[in-house]
């Protein structure tokens, strides 16, 4: 005998647990309010220039074969960041950007209940992929300068602890994790959790002692480094990014991968741009000089700023984020808002980053109060 069947108006089952998992909040495009000509998205850590030499016109020319399915292996793809990274091609595994190879990452190392542990604040797509398949994030609060609590957070490692997540540099800190505490971290780390670095803005860094994550990976089986192509090279749009990890993680990763995920479109340019080296280096020189610039000001107009290494800045605002939020939307300027928290600003333009050193100079002198607000 069946199941008795359901009312006709009634809806597919869906699990209960989502009901209670946020979904990823991307930084807004499009103002609410009006009152300037002028608009700049400040807001999604997007590079400012075009993609780089070569690049839409190799897109284009993928574009005559839509009508076939792309690479499934990404073999080109593969295969040049193989012989940049020096790294075995099975060690290596592709996704719709840092974000997909998350997931992937926790789809393979989690069963419900199991543990994924990592810095808060930190990317705000880790509790909400790790709520999805049924594990628990384990949040470790940053230090006072905004920068990762290595200590604090391999004291949390439990036997459920299956994952690690250490974003370097941090977003939406910009803070950076240096290479004599990282190793002495992973030294602490039990073999059978996997570590990933995130790495997602490393072609901004410039600090001397910041760890590669590749070279920690080498002789680490239980570490694996996530790369973008949204950032540095600017293929936000694009969808492509990779991991470097040991062969079973490897594997593993392309397992749950989601079939065709990233398109031909993305695989060429990626391509191109990794032939685009010395350009991709000048924009981020430009990018990183614009970083130095903004940090110094917002120094000098009386903000605590930690030093960032990527390609934003970051403001304690308190509980005024929301306030400062909007009086930035209501001069034209987009940025991103973690209420309560406080504020990710993107680097854009000369004009654009000019633009929102104004308006916080002059939020700053209608409520100074704001510096309070830091930890």
């Amino acid at each position: 005998m069946g199941h008795p069947r359901p009312a006709r108006d009634a809806s597919p089952i869906i699990r209960t647990a989502l009901g209670s998992i946020p979904a990823y909040r991307p930084g807004r495009s499009t103002p609410q309010t009006y009152n300037t000509p002028q608009t700049y998205k400040l807001s999604s850590n997007e590079n400012p220039f075009p993609p780089l030499p070569g690049v839409i016109e190799r897109a284009a020319a993928a574009a005559q074969r839509l009508n076939l399915y792309p690479d499934l292996r990404c073999t080109g793809l593969v295969h040049e960041l193989a012989t940049r990274l020096d790294v075995p091609e099975e060690h290596l595994a592709t996704g719709t950007g840092s974000v997909g190879v998350t997931q992937q990452l926790l789809q393979v190392t989690c069963e419900p209940g199991d543990e994924v542990l990592y810095a808060w604040r930190s990317f705000e797509a880790y509790p909400v992929l790790t709520h999805v398949v049924g594990a628990r994030p384990v949040q470790v609060p940053l230090t006072d300068g905004e920068a990762h609590d290595l200590d604090a957070m391999a004291d949390a490692i439990t036997e459920r602890t299956r994952l690690i997540f250490v974003c370097n540099p941090n977003n939406p800190t910009g803070t950076i994790v240096r290479r004599a505490e990282l190793e002495r971290f992973l030294d602490r780390v039990p073999a059978d959790c996997l570590v990933v670095l995130d790495e997602a803005y490393i072609e901004f860094v410039d600090d001397p002692d910041y760890p590669d994550g590749i070279e920690l990976y080498r002789d680490r089986p239980n570490v694996c480094v996530l790369r973008t192509f949204s950032k540095a090279y600017g293929l936000a749009g694009l969808r492509v990014g990779y991991a470097v990890a040991h062969e079973p993680v490897a594997t593993a990763l392309r397992k749950v991968a989601v079939p065709f995920g990233v398109t031909q479109f993305a695989q060429d340019a990626a391509v191109e741009s990794l032939r685009s080296e010395e350009a991709m280096r000048e924009r981020v020189a430009a990018v990183s000089a614009e970083r130095e610039r903004v940090f110094g000001t917002l120094v000098e107009q009386g903000w605590r700023v930690p030093p960032s290494y990527a390609n934003f800045v970051w403001l304690r605002t308190g509980e005024q984020t929301d306030a400062f939020s909007e009086a930035c939307e209501n001069e034209g300027i987009l940025v991103r808002a973690f209420g309560g928290e406080g504020a990710r600003i993107s680097l854009g333009t000369p004009a654009a980053n000019d633009h929102f050193l104004w308006a916080a100079e002059r939020f700053l002198k209608q409520c100074p109060d704001v510096r309070r607000d830091h930890r």
